[in-house]
């Protein structure tokens, strides 16, 4: 069992290869300027390179987020509710084949995914107890922005999906354990 574990790759690691490898695909941070200056037409030139660069930036977060998660989910004891919804973010982040695809857009390419993955951090921090208590709605605001409201609708739904399966599964764990009246 501790081969199989050590053949199983670090999620959070493949998030980080996935980033190097979209900054060196295509014209790397010029093609975030490009969708910049798209995305945010009264922009001026100087606003367009700030906003790549906090879409970078934001984008660079992203495992950061992930490992943090993991730890306080591990400190908690909250593995079983807090890993597979990670576990689905990641995998979208992953999968190069997605709503932007970073195969093709590069850096840009991995903004649906970063959104998706602070989406589903926020999704955590509901309930009495914040998960993480980290004010993430800056950068969702942005990200929003950018990627345009159906976009981030579509994402949404995802992220919401994820959380409605976790409680599903959990329900039925619940319906299979609870005795009897």
């Amino acid at each position: 069992m501790s081969t199989r574990r050590r053949e199983q790759s670090d999620p959070v690691v493949d998030v980080m290869a996935v980033i190097q490898s979209a900054k060196a695909r295509g014209t790397g941070l010029e093609g975030m300027e490009s969708l910049m200056a798209r995305a945010l037409p009264e922009a001026d030139d100087e606003e367009v390179c700030e906003a790549a660069g906090l879409g970078l930036e934001i984008i660079e977060s992203v495992p950061v987020f992930l490992a943090r998660a993991r730890q306080e989910a591990g400190e908690r004891g909250l593995e079983h509710v807090v890993l597979p919804l990670l576990e689905r973010a990641e995998r979208y982040f992953l999968k190069p084949i997605d709503l932007i695809p970073e195969m093709t857009h590069g850096l840009p390419g991995l903004l649906d995914d970063a959104y998706l993955v602070i989406r589903t951090l926020q999704n955590l921090d509901h309930g009495s107890d914040p998960f993480l208590d980290w004010d993430l709605e800056a950068p969702v605001r942005f990200l929003t922005r950018v990627l345009g409201g159906a976009m981030t609708d579509r994402l949404d739904a995802i992220a919401e999906e994820a959380l409605d399966d976790l409680s599903d599964r959990l329900d039925a764990l619940w319906d299979s354990t609870a005795h009897r009246a």
